[in-house]
């Protein structure tokens, strides 16, 4: 291949063309633009599930993740027609965003062309993009808090799901971190669905209190404890999805995994030289995500209880 040469994909009923395909995104084993394209196709019933009709946020490195990072929320002109997207309003300025709706595989591999490694999408769909239908349980652990803390923390946090009864659906963050998402019913707003977020949040601080914390102020925080990071719910905040790669020169993974794995899973180890192999042996560890959603009331009940009528934050 011709250095810098474009070439072409074809990606479900899509033609895609990537432009630099040999150009360098991950410094740490010489991974390109194409093999970052390969990677999301090796995942591609995965990642499109996780971003399926829901606003997404891109995290562009237009010259690889050594170099600056770019927050994108609208899409550029000059998008290709098929390409899908919807409308979100920011109040605050009172201005609106046409962000890219992911309903499949060549949406993504056009994202990729555009310079994403990172995907991060709303918690709600373009449906009704202001009633999420996923609460998100971000175990966020401070500098000095160690990753068998996070483990303890996530098998507390799987005992209250399932005294609950509801399913959670972990992954690796990528990062430092683990996430629990739990499908919801789209019944409620932004707001209410992070005071449900910061009533569990309570429960496991109240479980594990030597190694817990909701203080929301970072500043403020034991440097040794893992905050339960509620606001995550909040509208507008987004995480990185499913099978989205991370912006480090490793080109570290966030990883779906069973509640089995929280023992052993070291998340640095997941990258996208080792991901496709992963996923073709197991397939989409979140293929079930869409099958139940649950009931915030219960949640909402220990909100009122414990007087949590604004989160702090936002």
């Amino acid at each position: 291949m011709a250095k810098d040469s474009a070439v072409e994909l074809e990606v479900g009923d899509r033609t895609v063309r990537i432009s630099n395909p040999d150009r360098v995104y991950f410094p740490a084993r010489g991974e390109t633009k194409l093999d970052l394209v390969r990677y999301y196709l090796s995942v591609g019933e995965g990642i499109v599930r996780a971003l399926r009709e829901r606003p997404c946020m891109l995290h562009r490195f237009p010259s690889g993740v050594a170099g600056d990072k770019v927050h994108q929320k609208r899409v550029p002109n000059g998008a290709p027609p098929w390409l899908e997207t919807v409308r979100v309003h920011f109040p605050r300025y009172n201005r609106h965003a046409d962000e890219l709706c992911v309903t499949e595989l060549a949406h993504v591999v056009w994202a990729v062309q555009m310079s994403t490694v990172e995907f991060h999408p709303w918690n709600s769909r373009r449906a009704d993009t202001e009633r999420p239908d996923e609460w998100r349980i971000d175990l966020d652990p401070m500098p000095e808090c160690g990753f068998a803390v996070v483990r303890r923390v996530a098998h507390v946090v799987h005992e209250i799901l399932d005294e609950l009864g509801m399913t959670g659906w972990p992954k690796t963050s990528g990062g430092n971190g683990l996430h629990v998402y739990v499908r919801i019913e789209p019944r409620w707003e932004f707001a209410d669905v992070r005071r449900a977020a910061l009533a569990f949040a309570h429960e496991v601080e109240r479980r594990l209190p030597d190694e817990v914390t909701t203080t929301w102020w970072r500043k403020d925080r034991d440097p040794k404890k893992l905050f339960v990071d509620y606001n995550q719910n909040a509208r507008d905040h987004t995480i990185a999805s499913a099978y989205s790669v991370r912006g480090v020169p490793e080109a570290i993974v966030s990883t779906p995994i069973t509640w089995a794995e929280v023992d052993d899973v070291e998340p640095r180890e997941s990258t996208i030289a080792t991901m496709p192999a992963r996923f073709a042996e197991l397939g989409d560890l979140h293929r079930g995500i869409d099958d139940t959603a649950y009931s915030l009331e219960t949640l909402l009940e220990w909100a009122d209880r414990d007087g949590l009528s604004e989160p702090p934050g936002e």
